[in-house]
């Protein structure tokens, strides 16, 4: 145990030195690009370069694709034993700083998490760490990274178990905190105080604001769903482009700026837009098209924070489909934090009612990241943190917990990782299925299987029978590809006379299996086939439906056992 949490401690540090880089290099691009001498507008041209720059490094160096976020962690972590190789570990440092510090709208939280994740999972394998114990590793990593980009240690603990960590035990928190805590050092000793995302705020929670804050609540969830399907359609319509990836990210480059000259605040991740909003000190913004100065100064606030929701998402989506590298854990927070405001404001605009625009701005970036994330908690807490005290508590609560439950009322699983989830790819919060996840089709499958030809006659299969020990053989074509099984069970009668072995043939012997297994399926599929059909051996086919072997269900039972024994206290062996 004592040696884990120095492991702990080791990925703690090296996790947080990992977030204060990455937040370091995008600090300096964009320096850098702001002490540019160009003219007003030539800094749209920006993204472009960001984007067509990660193409170019994402092809050159890394076969043109890296899985990116959250999802590849969480599919990881279920499907390869918890090893991340370990690119993983410096690839989105690269592309995503470029991304983000050269005005691409989305955050570094999530290949922070995906860095972090990667780090811990790979000082996991020099130290020669079972499963569990670089599954705990993972979440640590990704604690530490949470937990320095923000100086929240809380939420970063609370974050790895309620997004990574599908079951957790009491002894897990240690080494989550240890890893939190260093990692948020890291942070809070080299990072400039004004760099890290804090608040002061400026009003006490009014326990009259509180129907305010419910219908906050309803409206952060509803724009969350709103988030969360505009998003996943504009980057499905990018991704699925068949233009090459430099004319996909010069057309995103191009969108990019129209939507940027119009609304400026989405330029970035907007951090700094965030500060003026959830500070209350949001009370001018640059109208390039003059559009809006055709409205009262009032109204023309509350119609451009409602266009800037509106479009966040879709700012997101295409910088990610047009091959930049980033996430939607700030982009989540921008839109919640304007949300806020655009409530706020429009209720302000009523004479008679007066409510706290700053409070309210913090309390919607909770709600719709709550709702985009599905992670409540951390939303509760990470507000909690950055605005260093807990008066806002009560509607954080109220407001998290009302968007969660809308949003899991029409999808149960959050956008990045519906379609995992939906194919068996990754864990959710049912036992059971994350064991059937965590088994691999090709862990159990009995290839020692003898196969004969349909024209062969009985005496071939009595040939068969004598050097095996099996009792059910497949039945092959001359090209190898499956036709039918041929159970003992089926022909005993027959076994027993013999001057029908000349003439009784193969084909005539063999039945159609009750179902058919595919290489690849997963294996909660694999057990439904298995419930419908009452059977206790099905073949697997590859994709060219030639046979490879059976599967058995009492070998599946016994590996559904063991991986079930295993998953005890990680601590009960020391």
């Amino acid at each position: 145990m004592q040696f884990l949490m120095v492991i702990a401690t080791l990925t703690g540090f090296a996790s947080g030195m990992v977030a204060v880089l990455l937040k370091t290099l995008v600090h300096f691009i964009q320096q850098g690009i702001e002490n540019i001498p160009v003219t007003r507008f030539a800094y749209l041209l920006f993204p472009a370069i960001g984007l067509l720059i990660t193409v170019f490094i994402v092809k050159r160096f890394f076969n043109g694709h890296i899985e990116k976020g959250i999802a590849m962690v969480l599919k990881a972590i279920a499907r390869k034993s918890s090893f991340i190789p370990l690119k993983h570990s410096y690839v989105h440092i690269i592309t995503s700083s470029i991304t983000v510090g050269l005005g691409g709208s989305v955050g570094l939280e999530a290949p922070i998490v995906a860095t972090g994740s990667a780090v811990g999972s790979n000082i996991a394998r020099v130290t020669d760490f079972n499963y569990q114990e670089r599954t705990l590793l993972i979440a640590c990593g990704a604690a530490a990274g949470i937990s320095a980009v923000f100086n929240a240690p809380i939420a970063g603990v609370i974050f790895a178990i309620e997004v990574l960590l599908a079951e957790t035990v009491v002894s897990y928190f240690i080494p989550l905190i240890i890893s939190s805590v260093v990692g948020a050092l890291c942070s809070k000793i080299i990072l400039q105080e004004a760099s890290l995302f804090n608040f002061v705020l400026k009003q006490t929670f009014n326990y009259e604001n509180v129907p305010f804050y419910i219908l906050l609540g309803i409206l952060a969830g509803f724009v969350s769903l709103y988030y969360a399907k505009t998003f996943k359609t504009v980057e499905e319509k990018l991704h699925k482009g068949k233009q090459n990836p430099y004319s996909k990210a010069m057309l995103s480059g191009a969108m990019l700026m129209v939507i940027y000259f119009i609304f400026p605040p989405l330029f970035g991740e907007g951090y700094k837009s965030i500060k003026l909003v959830a500070n209350g000190n949001f009370s001018y913004f640059a109208d390039n098209t003059s559009l809006f100065s055709l409205l009262n100064e009032n109204w023309a606030l509350v119609a451009f924070t409602a266009f800037i929701v509106l479009l966040k998402p879709i700012a997101a989506a295409i910088t990610i489909g047009g091959g930049g590298n980033g996430g939607n854990f700030a982009p989540s927070l921008f839109t919640g934090a304007y949300m806020g405001f655009f409530f706020s404001k429009l209720i302000n605009n009523i004479p008679i009612i007066k409510i706290p625009e700053g409070n309210f701005s913090l309390v919607g970036m909770a709600g719709v990241l709550s709702g985009v994330m599905y992670c409540p908690l951390t939303a509760i807490f990470l507000i909690a943190e950055i605005t260093n005290g807990y008066e806002l508590f009560i509607p954080l609560m109220m407001v998290s917990s009302i968007s969660f439950f809308i949003v899991k009322s029409y999808e149960p699983y959050s956008m990045e990782t519906k379609e995992l989830a939906l194919e068996g790819q990754i864990f959710t919060h049912k036992k059971e299925r994350n064991i059937l996840t965590s088994i691999i089709l090709g862990d159990i499958l009995q290839e020692n299987y003898e196969s004969i030809q349909p024209d062969k006659k009985l005496k071939d299969l009595i040939e068969l029978i004598k050097r095996s020990e099996k009792n059910i053989f497949a039945v092959v074509d001359s090209k190898q590809r499956f036709v039918g099984i041929i159970e003992l069970n089926d022909i005993k009668q027959k076994l027993f006379q013999p001057d029908n072995y000349d003439t009784i043939s193969i084909k005539s012997l063999m039945k159609k299996p009750a179902a058919i297994l595919n290489t690849g399926q997963d294996m909660h599929t694999v057990m439904e086939k298995f419930d419908v059909t009452h059977s206790w051996y099905l073949p697997v086919l590859d994709e060219n439906k030639m046979f490879t072997g059976f599967i058995s269900k009492t070998k599946l039972f016994n590996k559904y056992r063991e991986i079930l024994a295993s998953q005890g206290d990680l601590y009960e062996e020391n």
